[in-house]
């Protein structure tokens, strides 16, 4: 755990604060939310994480330090009210039953600690959740299948069922008072809510007193807003998330439904919260979608009501965040990803410390916890998510019990993280990078299509150094491992990263492959450093690392003029992009590029000429033309100069070298994120004592019943 012992205050770099600039004066006014008020303008909006009613003392810690950082209303995530609305093998907040009222009040709490008020986001998922884990057959307005691939259909709710659904939700609300919650949402976007299936033709099919016209198909949404404010009688506020466009034209709920909607029940809730589309949308990456994109769906809805407006749009720039409120989009500043970046944001601001602010970089990395029932993560933020697991602060570090002098080779996204915090924590840090400029592979990956905002990697940690005296940075400085070892620094971190293979190794093949003679073979590393296939070349992509990567290359290939094929052994191209939610545009981009899409074949063999693919289902083999190769599929740790010094273990003690340690990718290939949390641990780990049989990190484990 990294907390501080006895007499050791954590380590805060922040530097004094200089006067706010008054442009950004307006985002700190307050503002009145029904019977409460709002600090300031800046909302964090609710929010998946992976954690929910699993690790609840790491949820509720991780939403108490935003609300430190400055946030005025911190929410959870959606919360179940029901077991007929149960989203496993997601997992969610829950309030089934009064059981679940001490979880949810923690996290309260916490919120309430850290200064903010507290928001709550129920929902019934309707034909959203599929109820693997209570086994409750599925609710929605028609006879449908649920939304996803499950082999699972909805039943159409009878008037009993609707009854029923109000009084479950009447519960929850009643429960979220008692929990301790400031503000109760009635929840009807992103696709995954009852109130939303009812209103939208695309799943409403009834010709009773809930369906049809509009005025019935929003019937449920007024019920369950009168009901709630109703059960809340002042003691709280009542919100509505509410998706304005699901942007799937007359056939869906449209933005002219919406308005009708809005102007109906504009002044029931005390705030409305709106988004677009789905979740794939509302969250969409920055390699589709920049910064403040929803504005144009949102403009004109602030006019239909007085009460408060939020919304987000991956909001990083306070100019932005100004334009939005001086033009009448928003009155409050929604953010999700912003704040799992930067939690302390708003004080960065509010302190005239907006170059500090650690920008979202819009990759989604954070959305795949939910996705893969984990804890939340981030790329820029290496501490999201293990704010009480591992005791980590973003702002601050328990300084060194003894200032030890540091040498770290290599500045990419491990190296420069380790190098800013072991910095921060008050050692002395020589940080040595071989090429001119810092930044390892996301200087590279940056500058592909659509992922320059993924430079904010390197920008932030650059500037962070740059304020950091005890820490000397020198590019264009290979080494060696006896000029490491001359030296004498106490500890050496050897962060130089991987290279890609060409031999096509990686999931499908644990063996090289077969490659022709001169068969022309390039890797992401050799693109990067700019070779090409000779002009107007077919290029054969073979993808079998299954993120990103491949498909940006083949997009890249692409718009310069070669003719392009990408295979992979997966059903989709980038598959794993279906945890970023980016997966269905990455198809539809590559398509619309020309690029042809090769799916459920492996690389088997490369000829001069043609390439081998044999079929992941059958085994069957066929052959293709190819003039050049481009292999994407793993990664082998550039080890070189670590082995070397491992190699030299009997002489460290002359030259006063006390440990050598790997970093990130030179460790283990993987992401950005999984590069900069190995440089931030090993950072805040050095010096400090270790169980080194331990599991390093608190965990709740659950508690067994009695009645057994």
């Amino acid at each position: 755990m990294d907390t501080a012992a006895p007499g050791r205050d954590a380590a805060d770099m922040s530097p004094a604060p200089a006067p706010r600039d008054p442009r950004h004066d307006v985002l700190f006014e307050p503002v009145a939310i029904g019977p409460l008020t709002a600090r300031n303008r800046f909302f964090q909006v609710p929010h998946c994480n992976g954690m929910g009613y699993r690790d609840v003392s790491a949820q509720a810690r991780m939403r108490e330090v935003k609300a430190e950082g400055g946030w005025a209303v911190v929410c959870t995530e959606e919360v179940e009210i029901h077991p007929s609305s149960d989203l496993t093998p997601s997992i969610e907040g829950r309030l089934w039953t009064d059981e679940d009222v001490p979880a949810v009040a923690r996290v309260a709490e916490a919120i309430h600690r850290g200064g903010a008020l507290a928001g709550i986001e129920l929902v019934h998922n309707g034909m959203h959740a599929a109820n693997l884990g209570s086994r409750e057959v599925p609710l929605g307005p028609s006879h449908l299948p649920v939304d996803s691939t499950h082999p699972v259909q909805a039943r159409a709710m009878t008037a009993d069922d609707i009854a029923r659904l109000r009084r479950w939700h009447r519960a929850a609300v009643r429960r979220s008072l008692q929990a301790g919650f400031d503000l109760v949402y009635v929840y009807a976007g992103h696709g995954m809510s009852g109130a939303q299936h009812f209103l939208s033709r695309r799943y409403n099919l009834r010709d009773d007193g809930y369906g049809g016209p509009l005025v019935n198909r929003m019937r449920l949404l007024r019920e369950l807003v009168e009901d709630t404010v109703d059960e809340v009688a002042g003691r709280g506020a009542v919100a509505v998330r509410l998706c304005v466009d699901e942007l799937t034209g007359a056939g869906g709920l449209t933005r002219d439904e919406v308005t009708e909607v809005v102007g109906t029940l504009a002044e029931l809730p005390d705030l409305w919260d709106f988004m677009v589309g789905d979740w794939a949308n509302d969250s969409s990456t920055s390699r589709f979608s920049p910064e403040a994109s929803h504005s144009e769906h949102l403009r004109g809805l602030r006019a239909l009501t007085t009460k408060p407006v939020v919304g987000v749009g991956r909001f990083t720039s306070p100019d932005k965040m100004v334009d939005q409120v001086r033009t009448g989009v928003l009155d409050l500043i929604g953010a999700a990803r912003p704040s799992i970046a930067d939690p302390f944001l708003p004080n960065k601001i509010a302190a005239g410390r907006s170059d500090d602010i650690r920008e979202c970089i819009g990759c989604n990395i954070c959305v795949t916890g939910d996705m893969t029932s984990s804890p939340i993560r981030c790329t820029q933020n290496p501490t999201m998510g293990e704010e009480w697991r591992r005791g980590w602060h973003p702002e601050r570090i328990a300084p060194a019990r003894s200032a030890s002098r540091v040498v770290v080779v290599g500045a990419g996204p491990a190296g420069l993280e380790a190098a800013r915090a072991l910095g921060q924590r008050g050692h002395r840090v020589l940080l040595l990078e071989a090429g001119r400029e810092l930044g390892g592979r996301v200087l590279s990956e940056s500058r592909l299509p659509g992922l320059r905002a993924w430079r904010r990697v390197v920008d932030h940690r650059v500037q962070q150094l740059a304020g950091l005296p005890g820490v000397e940075v020198y590019p264009a400085s290979g080494t060696t491992a006896e000029e490491l070892l001359e030296l004498g620094h106490d500890h050496i971190a050897v962060a130089t990263g991987a290279r890609w293979r060409a031999d096509g190794v990686g999931r499908w093949h644990t063996r090289p492959l077969p490659v022709a003679d001169g068969a022309p073979v390039l890797t992401p590393d050799d693109l990067f450093a700019g070779r090409r296939p000779a002009a107007g070349a077919g290029v054969l992509l073979y993808d079998d690392d299954h993120y990103y990567l491949g498909g940006v290359l083949a997009e890249l290939l692409a718009g310069e003029g070669y003719r392009v094929t990408i295979a992979t052994p997966e059903p989709l191209v980038s598959a794993w992009t279906v945890h970023t939610l980016e997966a269905r545009r990455i198809q539809a981009r590559l398509l619309r590029a020309g690029v042809a899409l090769v799916t459920g074949r492996a690389l088997a063999a490369v000829h001069t000429g043609a390439v081998e693919l044999v079929c992941a289902y059958t085994g069957d083999v066929t052959t293709a033309t190819a003039d050049c190769v481009v292999a994407v599929t793993a990664r082998t740790p550039s080890t070189g100069l670590y082995d070397q010094l491992l190699a030299a273990r009997d002489r460290w003690d002359d030259h006063g070298v006390r440990t050598v340690t790997a970093l990130g990718d030179c460790h283990a290939p993987g992401t950005i994120a999984a590069a900069v949390y190995a440089g931030h641990k090993y950072a805040r780990e050095l010096g400090e004592p270790a169980d080194p049989d331990g599991i390093g990190f608190r965990r709740e484990v659950t508690a067994l019943s009695d009645a057994f």
